[in-house]
C-alpha cells in the first residue's frame, strides 16, 4: 500500500514531533478549521512552486484566497511556518516507508522492495511539497533540519538493518550497506530536477520503473540466482509485468 497525503503528519512517538511555532491564534483543531488550513496551505503550495520561497508573500497568498490576512495569520504565524508545514507531512510520509508492523513475518528483501516503492510513490504522491527541501534548504531553521535528520536516521537505520538481513538470507547482494542504500534512494531523491506531473510516463509507470532500477541497485535477487541476475520482488500483491517476482522466502 502507497503512502498518501492522508498519511499522519507527524512522526511516530519515538521520533518526537516537529518542533514548530504555535499556530497562529488558532487554539484548537475542527474539522472546519483543518478545511480551512488545508485551503491555505494548498494555495501556497501551488505559489511557492510556481514562483519559489523568497518570491512568493503573504499577501500573495491572501490574493490567492480571497480572504483578510487575519483569517491567514489565525491559523500560521508567517511565510516560514506555511512553508515548513507543507515539507513535514512528504517527510514523514519517506522517512517512515521502512516501517513496518511487529508482526509482519514477510523476508526482509520484500519489506525493502516495497519500502523502496512506498518511499518513491510518497515522493511523487506529495508532488510539489515533497521537492522543495532540495530546491530551497536554505528556507529551514536549524530546529526543523535536526527533527528532518533525525527522521532521515530513523529510515535508513530501518532499511539497512533489512538489507543486511536479506544478504544474510541471499536474497539481496552489496557490498557496502549504507553506501548502497544512499544509492539506491538517491534515485526519487533527484526526482526534482525531471520529474513533471503531465510528463510522457503517467505517475505509476515512473513508480513502477523507478522501483526496478532501485531493486537493482540493491542487488535483488531470487534465491539461488547469480548475484548479476537481479530480478524484481512482487511487492504490494503486485508483481511486475516485465520482471518475474522473486521467491517469497
Amino acid at each position: 500500500m502507497g503512502i498518501t497525503k492522508a498519511t499522519p503528519t507527524t512522526p511516530p512517538a519515538t521520533l518526537g514531533v516537529l518542533p514548530v511555532k504555535a499556530r497562529g491564534r488558532q487554539k484548537a483543531s475542527t474539522l472546519s478549521t483543518d478545511e480551512k488550513r488545508e485551503r491555505i496551505l494548498q494555495a501556497a503550495e501551488a505559489l511557492f512552486d510556481r514562483q519559489g520561497y523568497a518570491n512568493t508573500t503573504m499577501e500573495q497568498i491572501v490574493q490567492q484566497l480571497g480572504v483578510t490576512k487575519p483569517y491567514v495569520y489565525y491559523y500560521f504565524h508567517n511565510k516560514q511556518e506555511i512553508f515548513e508545514t507543507l515539507c513535514w507531512r512528504p517527510s514523514v510520509a519517506c522517512f517512515t516507508a521502512m516501517d513496518f508492523p511487529e508482526d509482519d513475518l514477510r523476508p526482509a528483501h520484500t519489506k525493502v522492495a516495497e519500502g523502496m516503492e512506498r518511499l518513491i510513490r510518497a515522493t511523487i504522491e506529495h508532488h510539489p511539497a515533497a521537492f522543495f527541501p532540495y530546491r530551497e534548504p536554505q528556507v529551514f531553521r536549524p530546529e526543523y533540519l535536526a527533527m528532518q535528520k533525525k527522521l532521515a536516521s530513523h529510515f535508513y537505520d530501518r532499511m539497512c538493518a533489512l538489507m543486511e538481513e536479506a544478504r544474510r538470507e541471499g536474497t539481496l547482494d552489496f557490498k557496502e550497506t549504507r553506501l548502497t542504500a544512499l544509492a539506491a534512494c538517491s534515485l526519487p531523491g533527484f526526482l526534482y530536477h525531471w520529474y513533471r506531473p503531465d510528463g510522457r510516463l503517467s505517475p505509476a509507470e515512473v513508480v513502477r520503473e523507478l522501483s526496478q532500477l532501485a531493486w537493482r541497485v540493491l542487488g535483488l535477487r531470487a534465491q539461488g540466482e547469480a548475484a548479476d541476475q537481479p530480478v524484481a520482488p512482487k511487492t504490494a500483491g503486485r508483481a511486475s509485468a516485465r520482471r518475474k517476482p522473486a521467491a517469497s522466502g
